[in-house]
């Protein structure tokens, strides 16, 4: 099939580059099996021009502004799951906005803070997306997402990338109101694409997202676009890479 060909094709380009590295996955037989691939919202939508606006708008304090930001971003999402106080993506992220400019004293006016809101709603691919996905998909994986983010966020970014089409699922953990790494967060994709947990692999951007799927039950490659170190959650991913292409030489090498 032609399209199998070009797949194992992409895929042979990135083990030639050296991509692959046995030592960083798990056990040898991980990923056998993959009928599906579920990512979270960032190892496909670039969020960097979120932060370079905040530079913009607050020269010098940028990245003091963001680092709080997304800090106390995810802060809030896990306490309002664990307290019984919902609320979503969408609201955790404008409250945890107005609390880091709150910290670092600076003027927070409602056309600023709806710029950098908006911002989320403008987010395109990383550029290695479009022909990872779509060699993913020729090979015959099928693809979704799973994440936080709501679904306002992940329909703009879907259509910003010009990516319509190649989802058959996208998944909100605001539909059952509560936040990844609760379990039931992720047994969602399970019941969407009706698999085991074992023939799903997850798609990390963040690492403690990736250890919270593979404590779930997946086989997880961890995208660390961010190349930072592993969180320190006893659950160690199967696979790691800076981008895309890495994750379609490491399920190629898989199948």
């Amino acid at each position: 099939m032609h399209s199998r060909r070009e797949f194992l094709a992409f895929a042979a380009a990135g083990l030639a580059t050296g991509v692959l590295a046995p030592a960083a996955f798990g056990r040898a037989d991980a990923g056998a099996g993959l009928k599906a691939i579920a990512f979270d919202a960032f190892p496909i939508l670039d969020p960097r021009p979120v932060f370079v606006l905040a530079e913009q708008l607050f020269p010098g304090k940028g990245a003091e502004l963001s680092n709080a930001w997304r800090t106390r971003q995810f802060e809030y999402q896990w306490l309002r799951a664990l307290s019984g106080q919902y609320a979503d993506f969408w609201r955790a992220t404008e409250d945890s906005l107005v609390f880091a400019a709150e910290l670092l004293k600076l003027d927070l006016t409602p056309g600023k803070r709806d710029r950098l809101m908006h911002a989320y709603l403008e987010l395109k691919a990383w550029p290695d997306v479009p022909v990872a996905l779509r060699a993913l998909k020729d090979g015959g994986m099928r693809l979704g997402f799973l994440s936080n983010a709501t679904p306002q966020i992940l329909d703009a970014g879907i259509g910003n990338a010009g990516l319509g089409g190649m989802f058959e699922q996208v998944l909100s953990t605001d539909r059952i109101k509560t936040y990844k790494p609760d379990p039931r967060a992720y047994q969602m994709a399970v019941d969407a694409f009706g698999l085991r947990k074992e023939e799903i692999l997850f798609v990390a951007f963040a690492g403690w997202d990736a250890a919270g799927a593979k404590s779930f039950g997946y086989p997880v490659f961890w995208a660390n676009r961010l190349n930072l170190p592993a969180e320190k959650l006893g659950a160690a991913v199967d696979g790691v890479g800076q981008g895309l292409d890495e994750l379609v030489g490491f399920v190629a090498s898989r199948r």
